[in-house]
């Protein structure tokens, strides 16, 4: 027997929390049901690849997901999980990254089936254009501060020196307000979101049985974590954005290439499409030959393959050799920057490449790869020289213009992983 949606959330260890009718709901007819994306930049990053695949989750099981755009409520913004401020954009800002959200969300759900289709809104529609003291009245009235302040969002704040403004304390008013408005106008009954919306989340489902007499529910998914400590989705160079500008699909590759042994299984369960048969196989894996990496490497395949597109994966495969000495003909300039970011770099003057160009023992001291002409003739002649991962056979080899990568870049290697990038001026 087909087992349900929150039985498929349940074993992939995406239950954190829920209200008592939930299983229930999503164990019969479909359901409508809703998640949040705030507006705060022109990207989704991975941190938000929890809510948006389950909604996807439960879109192949019939139901109905609803994406909100958070247009309004990003003017505002959330105080849940942060221990300062958020600055505040303006109403441009955000419609400009709504635009690039919206491009996403649909790169995961489905609004074309025929079924189900998945719904996205903007709360901007309904949020911008409230009156006021009619909101404090029908809605405001439903609320104690006592009962506010008892939300973990804001209690947090609360304890802090600095405090919360009243901005982001009616933060939860407005979210509350926003499921009663899904509520009438969509019929949704469900709302879903990380484990620190737990408050805001309840808090509308406790409006919408005030001012409706109607039961509605509640899921929340837990706070991904790393084993070692450090905070999931961020890497030395920043967060890990679902945007190929802002995170290339090669660094979105090594992230999660990278994951710890420990971390893995839990991350396959929680972001990939595989079922129990394929992650036990993986997690046997684990177990025997860690090793080899064989779990690691289809997450990163997956993950890349989902969030880009069978190309980048390629790419991106390509360019994870290449630091192994593979074929680095064929990457564009901006990918030979990216994969030798962090190798030390030197300069040539373009002009000393043209015409037949520099002997290589020449060019090896110029760019900074070697001290002297006779360290670097050696070297050649010890078939310890690459040039564009490619062994430099002779000393007479000159290098030139034609040598470059994208015009921009060669890329030095001597013996096996001293690599050294150059810089053409």
């Amino acid at each position: 027997m087909k087992h349900s949606a929150f039985e498929e959330l349940s074993w992939r260890g995406l239950v954190y929390g829920n209200t008592e009718s939930v299983p229930e709901m999503l164990s019969g007819g479909s359901v409508r049901a809703y998640n949040g994306f705030d507006a705060t930049a022109d990207s989704l990053h991975v941190g938000h690849m929890v809510p948006l695949l389950a909604l996807a989750r439960l879109q192949r099981f019939g139901h109905v997901p609803i994406a909100v755009a958070g247009g309004g409520t990003s003017m505002i913004g959330d105080p849940s999980g942060r221990s300062d401020e958020r600055l505040l954009l303006s109403r441009e800002a955000i419609e400009a990254n709504i635009g690039a959200i919206k491009r996403q969300l649909a790169h995961f759900l489905d609004f074309g089936v025929k079924d189900n289709p998945a719904l996205l809104v903007n709360n901007a529609d309904w949020l911008l254009g409230l009156n006021l003291v009619d909101f404090l009245r029908d809605v405001g009235k439903h609320f104690t501060v006592n009962y506010m302040i008892a939300k973990d969002s804001v209690r947090m704040r609360l304890e802090r020196e600095d405090g919360i403004s009243f901005t982001e304390f009616s933060y939860m008013l407005l979210q509350s307000y926003d499921f009663l408005h899904l509520h009438d106008h969509f019929g949704c009954t469900l709302q879903t979101g990380g484990s620190d919306q737990w408050g805001n989340i309840t808090a509308g489902v406790e409006l919408i049985r005030r001012m409706r007499g109607r039961s509605a529910g509640a899921l929340v998914y837990p706070l991904i974590t790393k084993a070692d400590g450090t905070k999931f989705g961020k890497t030395a160079s920043g967060a890990v954005w679902l945007s190929a500008e802002r995170t290339s699909p090669y660094r979105f590759y090594q992230f999660w290439l990278n994951t710890d042994d420990r971390d893995v299984i839990p991350y396959l369960r929680f972001f990939t499409w595989l079922d129990r048969g394929e992650i036990g196989a993986l997690e046997d894996a684990v177990r025997r030959s860690p090793e080899q990496r064989e779990a690691q490497r289809r997450l990163a395949r997956e993950m890349t393959r989902m969030v880009h597109d069978e190309t980048a994966l390629g790419k991106a495969e390509q360019a994870s050799q290449v630091l192994f000495g593979g074929e680095v003909a064929g990457l564009t300039g901006s990918e030979v920057a990216d994969i030798f970011a962090d190798v030390p770099s030197g300069e040539i003057a373009g002009v000393r490449l043209a015409g037949e160009g520099l002997a290589v023992a020449d060019f090896l001291v110029e760019c900074g790869a070697l001290a002297s002409k006779g360290e670097a003739r050696r070297a050649v002649e010890g078939g310890g020289i690459y040039l564009n991962n490619r062994r430099v056979a002779d000393t007479a080899r000159r290098v030139a213009a034609s040598d470059m990568l994208d015009g921009r870049f060669l890329v030095v290697r001597h013996g096996r992983r001293n690599y050294r990038l150059v810089r053409v001026r």
